[in-house]
């Protein structure tokens, strides 16, 4: 491993300050980072570590019926939280289908946004990766890539975004609350991780020393509870990426959908949110065709990025398959097996 500075500052200010020095990078519990640390794909100068700082761990409900959530706020007290469960249940499915209970004990909301792309290209310093080293090239591209994106990726990278926790919020319209140099701004999190393009290094919507300092889920979120769930598909049941995944939410009346949203995940370099799906359903009876319809419309723009044009047909199904199980109905309980098409598949609708 390279050699570091190490800093803790005492505020946030202070740690914007630090930051904002070229080659350096946040430290909160480091799941990711110290491993891309270790084998030597990631090599900042100075860790500016936030795991101190005050007014970071908190998850409180707003006036206007918000949802904020500090970016150190552990994922498993947040999936575990009542409240939040029974607000946001599929939010909290797609935390605990994440990685391993103990990291989960130990991973941030903030870090999960922020974690890198488990291409196995980027994490090999003896690979050629424009990601990590503009210019390099993309072995992925002619390697093994049946993992890779199928949306949104260019000829310089096809990497996708790993994160669970970040499909669900992307459909929700969360909101990322960002603090920096030039003071606070908001980004919604949908446009928060940027598609490759011509730069792929730059990865998200931050600029230098720019912090995470919350994210927050819009008032009308929670509307959503009743007929919302999370499927990820995966080569095994636990502590694995998704192949592809889909986080399905539906407000019905009356047999009718009058509002909807589907995001998906493992399919390109950022939560890919379907509008075009959302405007098919609304106003949609609860019918399997119809939610088909709209698999194959949040599709439509997919392409293989290599050997992988099979994600394309998965992505469609594990779409159709978490509608369906929306439109069912959200468990009282968390599935035993969260997130996963193996789990039960009926909500507490399906049998009423």
């Amino acid at each position: 491993m390279k050699s570091f500075d190490y800093i803790r500052p005492a505020s946030i200010a202070e740690a914007i300050a630090a930051a904002a020095e070229p080659g350096t990078a946040y430290l909160a519990a480091g799941t990711n980072l110290l491993d891309l640390m270790k084998g030597g794909a990631s090599r900042p100068d100075r860790l500016v570590d936030i795991t101190r700082l005050p007014g970071l761990d908190g998850v409180d409900r707003l006036d206007d019926g918000a949802m904020r959530i500090g970016t150190m706020v552990r994922n498993a007290d947040l999936a575990h939280d009542p409240a939040f469960a029974r607000a946001y249940p599929v939010v909290a499915e797609a935390l605990l289908s994440g990685a391993s209970a103990q990291l989960r004990n130990a991973a941030t909301v903030g870090g999960n946004l922020m974690q890198k792309t488990r291409c196995s290209y980027f994490a090999d310093p003896a690979a050629a990766c424009n990601r990590r080293s503009p210019g390099a090239g993309c072995d992925a591209r002619q390697g093994e890539n049946r993992s890779h994106a199928i949306l949104g990726w260019s000829e310089n990278c096809i990497a996708t975004h790993p994160s669970d926790f970040c499909v669900p919020l992307a459909a929700l319209g969360a909101v990322v609350e960002i603090a920096g140099p030039a003071g606070s701004r908001e980004v919604a999190l949908e446009d928060f991780h940027l598609l490759p393009d011509e730069t792929p290094e730059r990865e998200t919507a931050l600029e230098r020393g720019e912090l995470v300092t919350a994210i927050r889920l819009p008032p009308d979120a929670a509307g959503f509870a009743a007929h919302s769930r999370y499927m990820k598909l995966r080569e095994r049941t636990s502590f694995a990426f998704a192949l592809v995944s889909a986080a399905a939410f539906l407000k019905v009346e009356d047999g009718i959908i009058t509002e909807a949203r589907l995001a998906l995940g493992g399919v390109a370099a950022r939560p890919w949110r379907s509008k075009v799906a959302e405007e098919l359903l609304k106003g949609a009876a609860l019918e399997r065709r119809t939610f088909a319809e709209a698999a194959t419309a949040a599709l439509a723009e997919a392409r293989p990025s290599g050997d992988n044009a099979v994600k394309i047909e998965l992505a469609r199904r594990i779409s159709i398959r978490a509608l369906l199980l929306a439109a069912a109905g959200t468990p009282s309980r968390l599935p035993a097996l969260p997130g996963s098409p193996l789990s039960s598949q009926y909500g507490d609708l399906a049998n009423a």
